[in-house]
């Protein structure tokens, strides 16, 4: 199996080089036959080719069965005329990676993590209100005169269904309940037709409890008790801040693992940012790659009915967990003294 690296911006190329020898130690003690393949994209890919990302990247990522990516930094990038292009947005369109697994739980031992949490978002990627990438030519958002910017929400029946159908499938391999998060007091339409979606794939996984949360209210509960959620349903914009939160909850948005998937490629990519305020510095805490790396491992395996990657992904989270039970052994956003190479080093030692 071919693995795609793209180590990204700021702290990307740390976190994706320990992430990396994590994965290549489990490769190499397992006999997983995985091979790497690398490329730029962001500010090294602008540097060299006047873009932060080249089109053909989208076929070449085709031909893997996977890919790392590293994190972006998209505030920062030139304008798209200038060749400042939204990585993953492009990806997630291109590829159609309309699939993102976040999980949040809580770790023995981190003393920030709110007790009894552990849910996955299941998030919508290519529409909803994120204007970069809900239309088929130019943007959702727009100025039709210099005093006044409107931007456009996008949700299709299709979206919606697909992203209820993988939250149920993944709610029947977890404690079989999901709760589907909208504004529909409010946006009538939209959120009518997602959970008209939502309650049409609920009928044909009837052993799956199906709760429905207005997202005002899903922060409060997620505050107040974490524990009674399992798979969190959200359309792009709600998923994204649900799965922040959650992940803080959890200790730390540095522990949050993410995936982007469709029906053919995955993506491991680390829930946070590039932290280009930390950039070669050797403090990025690389959990949240790491745990992504072996998200991406548990996807080709279910899709290639591989158990051997099963095993690799399960021996990656127990060594991470291991590792984040002691306070020497932790990095220094969670109080410890380890750098982001050393933690790594800590997680290949407890992978034996």
């Amino acid at each position: 199996m071919k693995i795609l690296v793209l180590p990204g911006d700021g702290i990307g190329p740390e976190i994706v080089a320990a992430g990396l020898r994590v994965l290549e130690s489990v490769n190499e003690a397992r006999g997983l036959g995985l091979t790497f393949e690398h490329d730029d994209v962001g500010f090294a890919s602008l540097k060299k080719h006047g873009t932060t990302f080249r089109e053909e990247l989208l076929d070449r990522a085709r031909t893997f069965d996977g890919a790392i990516l590293g994190p972006q930094d998209n505030l920062n990038y030139p304008p798209p005329e200038e060749g400042g292009v939204n990585i993953s947005a492009r990806f997630r369109i291109g590829l159609d990676l309309y699939a993102n697994a976040r999980p949040a739980r809580t770790r023995p031992g981190v003393a920030k993590g709110k007790e009894g949490l552990d849910l996955v978002v299941m998030r919508e990627l290519t529409e909803g209100f994120y204007a970069d990438r809900n239309l088929y030519m130019g943007t959702g958002e727009f100025m039709p005169t210099p005093d006044i910017a409107m931007s456009m929400r996008k949700v299709t029946a299709k979206g919606c269904e697909r992203i209820a159908r993988a939250a149920f499938e993944l709610a029947m391999k977890r404690r079989k309940k999901v709760t589907a998060v909208n504004k529909i007091n409010v946006m009538k339409m939209t959120d009518g037709l997602y959970m008209e979606q939502v309650y049409k794939v609920a009928k044909e996984f009837p052993e799956v409890e199906l709760d429905d949360v207005l997202i005002d209210a899903m922060t409060a509960y997620l505050v107040r008790d974490p524990s009674r959620f399992d798979v969190v349903l959200a359309t792009n914009m709600y998923g994204d801040i649900l799965s922040d939160l959650a992940s803080e909850l959890s200790g730390s948005l540095g522990l949050a693992g993410s995936t982007m998937a469709s029906e053919d490629l995955c993506f491991a990519q680390a829930q946070h940012g590039s932290a280009p305020d930390i950039e070669g510095q050797d403090k990025a805490n690389p959990t949240s790659l790491i745990h992504s790396i072996s998200m991406l491992l548990t996807w080709l395996a279910e899709k290639h009915g591989r158990d051997d990657l099963h095993e690799a992904a399960k021996a990656i989270d127990a060594a991470v967990d291991e590792a984040l039970s002691k306070p020497e052994t932790r990095t220094a956003d969670l109080g410890g003294p380890l750098g982001t190479k050393a933690f790594a080093d800590k997680v290949i030692e407890l992978l034996g």
